[in-house]
């Protein structure tokens, strides 16, 4: 049996290996040459209406990724869809409507019409959300197909949750061949956007008092702005900081007990991803050169290509 189980896992690794293998810079390079440049117009028009685009659109990505793989199946609309899974019911319209936005204006050209998916989409307008908001820009590999399932439970036990600790943040990431490394610089997403009063509660009303990890003063002002019985959708800065730039700055709030989340104040306060925490907080360049390897590795997971998937005229529902 231990035998059996150890085959499945080689021979899918060996499927997701020839999948990703396949993604490549220059995908579109005959068929739809200028897509980067269609998409980071259409993105910045969006980014230049409201701000929310910029951390909606990279937790979407995260979110698609985790669930199925980076498939776009997120973006899909039916009576039992991944987006309307309790742990996805906050994710912000702006990023759905980002990436419609920009398929649009993709379609818009009669030689790209119905060449590009809406998975290398998403991908491409996180990477622009990134570089608008202060963070490195990097190259997207590209040739995702789209998904044609999505459902509710596939989202079950896939997405991390805000009082993980250690182990279970690895564990869950190494499931997708991401490091510790590459879980640190990912959270490094939280410098960015918003999270809501029902998020942190029990941080700052447990019978225990204050979670004993967050800093006192940074607890009050928490409490100010999310007294008891507040509505549960009031929206709260991940990062008190810089909440609309891109930078390393929620490595800092850490080392300072400022983590929203007990799973973000976690990697300062195991000492085991101490280390880390502290050479982002000291070194932008280590963080963002991080990051962006992570994310390549990220847009790697569970990639469709070929004839795995389809390209879908409408992102919101299947050919």
């Amino acid at each position: 049996m231990k035998k059996h189980m150890l085959c499945l896992l080689f021979f899918s690794f060996l499927f997701a290996s020839s999948s990703y293998a396949q993604l490549r810079q220059n995908f579109y390079q005959n068929t739809c040459p200028n897509v980067e440049s269609i998409v980071k117009s259409a993105v910045t028009k969006k980014f230049q209406q409201t701000f929310t685009t910029a951390p909606a659109t990279l937790r979407l990505f995260f979110h698609d990724c985790f669930v199925r793989g980076c498939d776009a199946s997120v973006l899909l609309a039916n009576a039992n869809a991944e987006k309307d899974h309790h742990d996805d019911l906050s994710l912000a319209g702006d990023g759905f409507d980002t990436v419609i936005k920009a398929k649009a204006a993709v379609d818009s050209n009669p030689n790209c019409r119905n060449k590009v998916s809406c998975a290398d989409i998403l991908a491409l307008a996180t990477r622009d959300v990134v570089a608008l908001t202060g963070g490195p820009s990097y190259k997207v590999e590209l040739g995702r197909r789209d998904g044609r399932s999505s459902t509710k439970k596939s989202v079950q036990h896939k997405l991390p949750h805000p009082d993980f600790n250690l182990d279970q943040l690895n564990t869950m990431f190494a499931s997708h061949g991401l490091s510790q490394t590459d879980m640190i610089a990912l959270s490094g997403a939280h410098t960015l956007g918003f999270s809501h009063c029902n998020h942190i509660s029990k941080r700052i009303y447990s019978k225990a008092g204050i979670d004993q990890t967050l800093n006192r003063q940074y607890a009050l002002q928490l409490r100010q702005m999310c007294p008891v019985n507040v509505d549960p959708r009031i929206a709260i800065n991940m990062d008190p900081t810089t909440p609309q730039t891109f930078d390393n700055a929620y490595y800092s709030n850490l080392q300072q007990g400022k983590g929203m989340f007990s799973s973000d104040q976690v990697l300062y306060t195991d000492t085991r991803s101490r280390p880390t925490v502290n050479l982002f907080a000291s070194n932008r360049n280590a963080f963002n050169q991080a990051f962006v390897n992570a994310m390549i590795k990220l847009g790697r997971v569970g990639v469709l290509t070929g004839n795995q998937g389809e390209i879908r005229r409408d992102c919101t529902r299947v050919n």
